[in-house]
């Protein structure tokens, strides 16, 4: 998903200017991300995030300092005009920024046109820096000690301690604006506040977020609220107002409302909040019991509850909501339900043999703007989190000893605050403090992410196919021997760099996309598009600048053979653009436009049928129509999901799968009204499955298989079994339906109202230790990624690298056939793989893990009936007639044989058969080799004959065969197993290896008597 590459890149903290340097107390980036701020207890940075550099420095006086305090904190304005900075003596220092489009704060410098080496700019570094100032507008007093600050388009609002409660006041140039905001108190108490679980505390933290329209608080005994203001006049008008238009937010509004309404029972005289509590704390009993007898001052009984909330991020994109805690947890749990009921949380597992020290604290969390990574940032670490709760990457320190003086990576031993910059493609942050020199404290560290974060189509998840800032890795495993595969030393990463005359004019990358065979790929960034062929080696970019910047691609690109298909919009108007690989990009070169109503949301191929899902939640079903001298696009029909889908925007995955009758008679012009939909929507896997109504109109059923799946393959034709086959991704391990088509359909609700589970469990599930990128179902793997972090004495930083990993799925699929008695879908299923060099291995790995689950029900159910029963006990001998299909059987029972338990043996034998039989096959059918791990099983059962005879005749049979090397291994086992050394002469003299051993070994005893 994500993985840090490379190193990480430090900024110089200090200003240009004759000042002393000072530590970075914080940093904020702006509502677009396309700068920061910094501060220091005296002074204001305001940084360009790409290319890295400071554009303004705001200090302030002594006097200043001494008036109103030092610098703490500081916030944006939802516009980001302004910035709030926070004091220590309860003041706001309200500062605003300014553009200055006649200067230029930095220049390259000039050089001679005939100079061998000119200056590129790099990855979205083309657009000129603009030159902004800082001015102090003035500064705010707070009564009551100000505890937490946050600016809102009208208005800042503001919590305080002295006494406990909740203030806004309107921006200078607004106080005296008719219609603005007035100045409003919120007093902290059961009044005001009826639904806070303890009304006796004040709010330490409050953040609005933007997406949702939603803000969370986070109180004093450490629990932590969902809250939202509701207008006086009309609380639907107030959600709608707060929600912006979005239509996720307007949902979500609807939801808090819904969910608040019975907790205010007073009329709405003014402004009024409605919250519920989302991470819910105990003190401890005599906590309690104090605040009950002698109701005071909150800080009297002041507790540290190790579960108290520090940090607060919220996921919309998945509905969900990350808690960091004090004591260095950090708890995933979904919002609340409609009646406000939160769900038992995630605990997520930190890496602890990497954070011997602890970890200390949550200072800061923030999610990547696609909803798929969470950074989170302790006092003493680092780590990146997927949305399932999967650890990508970590940092609490360096695991070998580095040069202290000269190491620089600050932020491997703790982080104070961070944020992602545009694209995702890189994680700023900033450290705790420096090592080695005062302004060493900003980082900036590159990621590589999975293409399917920016669009998730079929053949995206066919490939291992990576992002970086400039360039894009895709994994070419698939095209090697099968060797090369498992082999985590091979180097299969193909990088291909995007042209930077493209890059740095149209940076971030936005959509990525891969080509059914591998071999075509295309980007799109800021604007316009550029397509590359691993054939010819060549990109192909658009010659007029004028056309590449009049377009946008919004919902995605698709390969269609040689044909790429592209959501667009242009002008305010959405197309589906189709260009030819063999042409020139241009918009004379345009193969095919179709006009859409509304924004594309994602585009998916299945064959030649292109299904466009958009906004306004219909999908469309075009056939892709290749004629004589062009290409173009068929509208089938098109169907609306209202009702069914809630939020268009959260559909992240579609495609769909036709019954096989509708696939070899049915006219492919009806296939939307027979087809099964299938779906990622936020983190929910969900099946559609259609069906006529009365009036012949077509609806969908939904039925969620699964939540929190990150990304989906699915199978639709090929290998056995695994046709019209899920595999989903949830965070821990990949979770199989097969033959999605037959499952089951969600019962209706029952005669009281109430809907049946319908959560399905999976087929399979497969656990792994590494991240998943992509099956490749005709080798039987699975191919993903893991991160390395290697430090050195003699480097100064950390470098980071992403290791391919493997994973053989054919013994999960087997087990399943065999532990549901079908052994005949067993064979026919291996009988597709093999073939492949590593087949022996995955029937070993099988019936290793059926011996152990033999084992271990056989412990559980003792001598009763029901060890005869047993489902365990039962699956052996399936096995064992299954293998009995192949060559490789004799094989892979000695091999399983030699690496588990002796104690296991004697149950596997009975099973398989006696040892020695097995050994005199071998030996007969000249499989010398696994006779000779024969011998090791029948000396371990104690079923050799005394004179070593079928020892004796495998080293015959070796040296006929001049296999010198199986000689060797015969006599060292003779060797060990007598060491008097009688059985090694015994069998040189019998086999004639060395004819006169008798007669030396003769005159040798009789020299020594």
């Amino acid at each position: 998903m994500y993985f840090p590459t490379s190193a990480a890149r430090q900024l110089s903290s200090a200003p240009a200017l004759p000042l002393p340097s000072e530590p970075v107390l914080a940093l904020a980036p702006s509502p677009r991300k396309t700068l920061f701020a910094t501060v220091t207890k005296s002074g204001l940075s305001l940084w360009r995030v790409r290319p890295s550099a400071v554009l303004a420095h705001l200090s302030r006086t002594a006097t200043s300092l001494e008036e109103h305090g030092e610098n703490v904190n500081l916030n944006w304005s939802p516009d980001g005009q302004r910035i709030v900075v926070q004091t220590t003596e309860s003041y706001l220092v309200l500062v605003t920024v300014e553009y200055n489009a006649e200067e230029v704060p930095y220049q390259t410098p000039p050089l001679p046109s005939r100079a061998a080496r000119n200056f590129l700019p790099g990855a979205g570094e083309a657009l000129p820096l603009q030159s902004l100032s800082l001015h102090l507008e003035g500064v705010v007093r707070i009564e009551g000690t100000l505890l937490s600050v946050s600016p809102r388009k009208d208005y800042i609002l503001f919590s305080t301690c002295n006494p406990p409660s909740i203030q806004r006041v309107p921006w200078p140039d607004m106080a005296g604006e008719s219609g603005k905001e007035s100045y409003d108190n919120w007093v902290v108490g059961e009044e005001e506040l009826p639904w806070l679980v303890d009304p006796d505390v004040a709010v330490c933290q409050i953040v609005y977020h933007r997406q949702t329209g939603f803000e969370t608080w986070i109180t004093s005994d450490g629990r932590a609220y969902l809250v939202q203001l509701h207008q006086e006049q009309n609380v639907t008008s107030g959600a709608s107002e707060v929600s912006g238009g979005d239509e996720e937010r307007a949902q979500l509004g609807h939801l808090q409302h819904s969910r608040q309404s019975s907790d205010s029972t007073s009329s709405l005289r003014g402004p009024q909040w409605h919250g519920t509590c989302i991470h819910h704390v105990d003190p401890p009993r005599w906590v309690q019991k104090r605040k009950h007898v002698d109701p005071g001052d909150v800080a009297k009984y002041a507790y540290t509850e190790p579960r108290r909330a520090m940090v607060i991020a919220l996921n919309p994109k998945f509905s969900m909501l990350a808690v960091g805690t004090y004591n260095g947890t950090v708890e995933f749990t979904s919002f609340p339900s409609i009646d406000g009921v939160v769900p038992r949380p995630q605990v997520l597992q930190i890496p602890n043999m990497y954070a011997r020290e602890g970890t200390g604290s949550v200072c800061t969390m923030e999610w990547s703007s696609d909803g798929y990574v969470l950074a989170v940032g302790w006092e003493k670490g680092w780590a990146v989190w997927s949305v399932g709760g999967r650890c990508l990457a970590w940092g609490f320190g360096v695991e070998y000893e580095v040069d202290e003086e000269r190491f620089q990576d600050a932020f491997m031993y703790g982080v104070r605050g961070l944020f992602w910059a545009p694209g995702n493609f890189e994680l700023v942050m900033l450290a705790q403090s420096s090592l080695n020199k005062p302004d060493g404290q900003l980082f900036i560290l590159p990621f590589a992410k999975s293409a399917t974060t920016g669009q998730h189509s079929p053949d995206n998840t066919q490939y291992a196919f990576l992002q970086m800032d400039d360039r894009v890795l895709v994994y070419r495993g698939a095209d090697q021997p099968d060797m090369s595969v498992i082999n985590p030393e091979a180097d299969v990463w193909q990088h291909i760099k995007v042209p930077q005359s493209y890059m740095s004019a149209n940076w971030p990358i936005r959509y990525s996309s891969l080509s059914a065979d591998g071999r075509l790929i295309a980007i799109a960034g800021r604007r316009g598009l550029v397509h590359y062929s691993s054939t010819s080696g060549r990109w192909k970019m658009f010659a007029d600048e004028l056309q590449e910047q009049a377009f946008t691609v919004k919902g995605g690109l698709l390969w269609f053979h040689h044909v790429l298909i592209a959501a667009v919009e242009v002008a305010g108007a959405y197309q589906i653009r189709l260009y030819s690989r063999d042409l020139e990009l241009s918009n004379q070169n345009v193969l095919h436009r179709e006009m859409v109503p509304s924004p594309v949301v994602i585009l998916s191929l299945v064959d030649n049928s292109l299904l466009v899902y958009t906004a306004e939640n219909s999908l469309y079903h075009y056939l892709i129509i290749p004629t004589a001298d062009t290409i173009k696009l068929h509208l089938c029909g098109s169907i609306t999901f209202d009702g069914v889908i809630g939020v268009p925007s959260a559909v992240r995955a579609l495609s769909w799968m036709i019954p096989s009758a509708q696939k070899q008679i049915g006219d492919p012009a009806d296939d939307l009204a027979v087809a099964t939909v299938l779906m990622i929507v936020g983190g929910r896997l969900v099946l559609l499955r259609p069906r006529k109504s009365e009036e012949g109109e077509v609806k969908y059923d939904m039925q969620i298989l699964a939540d929190r799946i990150e990304f989906c393959w699915i199978h639709l034709r090929g290998i056995g079994t695994l046709e019209n086959s899920l595999w989903g991704y949830d965070g821990q391990g990949i979770r199989v339906w097969l033959n999605a088509l037959a499952i089951e359909s969600t019962p209706p609700p029952t005669e009281a109202g109430e809907d049946v589970p319908d959560r399905v469990k999976e087929s399979v599930n497969i656990p792994l230790d590494f991240y998943p990128l992509s099956v490749l179902m005709d080798k039987g793997i699975i191919i993903g990624v893991e991160v390395e972090a290697a430090t050195r004495t003699n480097l100064t930083f950390t470098m980071f690298r992403h290791v391919t990993s493997s994973h053989l799925f054919l013994h999960h699929i087997l087990l399943f056939h065999l532990e549901n008695s079908q052994c005949k879908e067993a064979v026919t299923f291996a009988s597709h793989y093999q073939h492949l060099v590593y087949f022996a291995h995955a029937l070993e790995i099988l019936l290793h893990t059926v011996v152990e689950e033999d084992a271990e029900a056989g412990e559980t159910a003792g001598d009763s009936q029901d060890a005869k029963d047993a489902k365990g006990i039962r699956l052996l001998p399936a096995t064992v007639e299954f293998l009995d299909h192949f060559d490789d059987a004799l094989d892979v029972v000695v091999g399983c044989a030699r690496k588990i338990e002796m104690t296991r043996w004697p149950r596997l034998f009975d099973i398989v058969g006696n040892p020695k039989i097995l050994f005199e096959s071998c030996l007969s059918s000249g499989r010398l080799k696994t006779a000779g791990s024969y011998l090791l099983v029948l000396h371990g059962l104690e079923q050799l004959d005394g004179m070593n005879g079928d020892a004796i005749r495998l080293l015959r049979s070796a040296v006929a065969a001049q296999d010198w090397q199986l000689c060797r291994e015969i006599l060292r086992f003779l060797h060990s197993i007598d060491d008097s050394g009688a059985a090694l002469q015994s069998a040189l003299v019998e086999t004639q290896i060395l004819p006169s051993v008798d007669s030396q070994l003769g005159q040798g005893n009789g020299n020594a008597h």
